[in-house]
Protein backbone atom coordinates (compact mmCIF):
# COMPACT_ATOMS: atom_id res chain seq x y z
CA UNK A 1 0.00 0.00 0.00
CA UNK A 2 2.76 2.42 0.93
CA UNK A 3 4.62 1.55 -2.27
CA UNK A 4 1.61 2.70 -4.28
CA UNK A 5 0.81 5.72 -2.13
CA UNK A 6 4.26 7.35 -2.31
CA UNK A 7 4.48 7.49 -6.13
CA UNK A 8 0.88 8.71 -6.36
CA UNK A 9 1.52 11.47 -3.84
CA UNK A 10 4.73 12.44 -5.64
CA UNK A 11 2.90 12.55 -8.97
CA UNK A 12 0.17 14.79 -7.54
CA UNK A 13 2.72 17.20 -6.04
CA UNK A 14 4.73 17.46 -9.27
CA UNK A 15 1.73 17.96 -11.53
CA UNK A 16 0.26 20.58 -9.20
CA UNK A 17 3.42 22.64 -9.63
CA UNK A 18 3.34 22.23 -13.41
CA UNK A 19 -0.20 23.49 -13.95
CA UNK A 20 0.08 26.96 -15.48
CA UNK A 21 -2.00 29.66 -13.87
CA UNK A 22 -2.94 32.29 -16.39
CA UNK A 23 -5.71 34.67 -17.24
CA UNK A 24 -7.42 33.63 -20.47
CA UNK A 25 -7.48 36.24 -23.19
CA UNK A 26 -10.78 38.04 -23.65
CA UNK A 27 -12.90 36.84 -26.54
CA UNK A 28 -15.10 39.86 -27.22
CA UNK A 29 -14.44 43.57 -27.76
CA UNK A 30 -16.30 44.37 -24.53
CA UNK A 31 -14.11 41.95 -22.57
CA UNK A 32 -10.98 43.52 -24.08
CA UNK A 33 -12.24 46.96 -23.08
CA UNK A 34 -12.94 45.78 -19.50
CA UNK A 35 -9.42 44.34 -19.37
CA UNK A 36 -7.87 47.60 -20.60
CA UNK A 37 -9.97 49.64 -18.16
CA UNK A 38 -8.84 47.39 -15.32
CA UNK A 39 -5.17 47.80 -16.30
CA UNK A 40 -5.58 51.59 -16.51
CA UNK A 41 -7.28 51.72 -13.09
CA UNK A 42 -4.47 49.67 -11.49
CA UNK A 43 -1.82 51.92 -13.06
CA UNK A 44 -3.64 55.08 -11.92
CA UNK A 45 -3.82 53.65 -8.40
CA UNK A 46 -0.07 52.92 -8.45
CA UNK A 47 0.65 56.50 -9.53
CA UNK A 48 -1.66 57.87 -6.84
CA UNK A 49 -0.04 55.75 -4.13
CA UNK A 50 3.42 56.81 -5.31
CA UNK A 51 2.44 60.49 -5.08
CA UNK A 52 0.98 60.28 -1.58
CA UNK A 53 3.65 58.01 -0.05
CA UNK A 54 6.32 59.83 1.95
CA UNK A 55 9.89 59.31 0.77
CA UNK A 56 10.94 57.88 4.14
CA UNK A 57 8.22 55.22 3.95
CA UNK A 58 9.74 51.77 3.31
CA UNK A 59 7.10 51.11 0.62
CA UNK A 60 8.00 54.25 -1.36
CA UNK A 61 10.65 52.58 -3.55
CA UNK A 62 8.40 49.61 -4.29
CA UNK A 63 5.34 51.74 -5.08
CA UNK A 64 7.24 54.22 -7.27
CA UNK A 65 9.31 51.70 -9.21
CA UNK A 66 8.55 52.23 -12.90
CA UNK A 67 6.09 55.06 -12.28
CA UNK A 68 6.59 58.06 -14.54
CA UNK A 69 5.94 61.41 -12.94
CA UNK A 70 6.31 60.01 -9.45
CA UNK A 71 8.58 61.59 -6.90
CA UNK A 72 11.97 59.91 -6.70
Amino acid sequence: MIRLLVPCALFVMVTACAVPIYEPEPTSPQAWQRRQDSIERREAERIRLCRITQEDDPRHEQLCRGVEGGRS
